[in-house]
């Protein structure tokens, strides 16, 4: 890995374009990822075009181009078959969609879901402006009455259950 400055800032610049190691904030072309030890498979962060597509594929679950074209593009006077075929075609090679070539008309689903992808933009935004921390964001959503009791609770509940799952694990060790 080498070094090099982006806007001020050192990054290792990893060289396979789906593992990052990080420990350090990672640039790989076009997005940036960090974590604690280890390894993990990231992907880049979606255009808005890009994620418009996906937004009909999780909710809908499998689509052809057309499907998508038309739900997208549907008072487009101006054809957009190759504008979505490139879309994608760039989604499927960024891993975040599969094609089902069994049939004579492609079938297109995310490999990914939309949890998933949204977690890792918070870990990324996180990673990028709190050294990691989520502790700023859900503080800043809580204070500014962005998230609402019932998000508060259940909040409650999976730390409560996470405390739960530390004591017994310190239990047994003992």
């Amino acid at each position: 890995m080498s070094s090099r400055p982006i806007h001020g800032v050192s990054l290792w610049v990893a060289r396979c374009p789906q593992t990052l190691a990080y420990d350090k904030l990672s640039y790989n072309h076009d997005f940036m990822s960090y974590s604690g030890a280890g390894t993990m498979t990231t992907r880049p962060p979606l255009a808005n075009a890009e994620l418009a597509i996906m937004e009909r594929l999780w909710d809908e679950h499998l689509l052809t181009a057309r499907d998508i074209r038309e739900s997208l593009y549907m008072s487009s006077k101006k054809a957009q078959h190759g504008t979505v075929q490139r879309l994608l075609q760039r989604l499927e090679d960024k891993g975040y969609v599969q094609r089902d070539r069994h049939l004579s008309v492609h079938l297109f689903s995310a490999t990914i879901s939309r949890e998933e992808y949204a977690s890792s933009q918070l870990e990324s935004l996180a990673a990028r402006l709190t050294d990691g921390s989520l502790a700023p964001l859900v503080t800043h959503l809580v204070e500014n009455k962005r998230i609402s009791r019932d998000e508060i609770e259940r909040l409650r509940h999976i730390l409560d259950e996470e405390s739960e799952n530390e004591n017994e694990t310190h239990e047994e060790r003992a």
